[in-house]
């Protein structure tokens, strides 16, 4: 699957999803794109077709119901590295328990948001 790790979270967690060598995980540190506005970061994930991962709920789902067609939100709290890193473990291991032969196609026009005890909920988004 391919992620959009949000600058709001610690870069550790791209590198995490990436080592494992089934996901292509990039975060704004690896391209030199701190600091650029969420419509622009939005914009590039539709184009790269990569479901973006944030703890930035209400900016994120606002862009996401402005369109029609988007890769997905996957929502974080806002945990310890280590903490963001077993969370996302859990939805990873969610999407392929419950997604089939393409796990992400669960995202398509949905956000997820996983709460700090592990509880996982999917919501159509437009």
């Amino acid at each position: 699957m391919k992620f959009f790790i949000d600058e709001c979270i610690s870069p550790t967690l791209s590198q995490h999803l990436n080592q494992k060598g089934l996901h292509d995980a990039v975060h704004p540190r690896d391209r030199g794109r701190l600091r650029d506005p969420d419509h622009v970061v939005f914009a590039r994930a539709i184009e790269e077709d990569r479901i973006i991962v944030t703890e930035n709920a209400d900016d994120f789902r606002k862009l996401a119901s402005a369109v029609d067609l988007h890769p997905g939100l996957i929502i974080l709290p806002s945990v310890a590295r280590a903490e963001a890193q077993r969370l996302m473990d859990l939805v990873i291991a969610h999407l392929l328990e419950t997604g089939g032969e393409r796990p992400q196609d669960l995202l398509v026009n949905s956000v997820l948001a996983i709460t700090i005890d592990g509880a996982i909920g999917i919501d159509p988004l437009p």
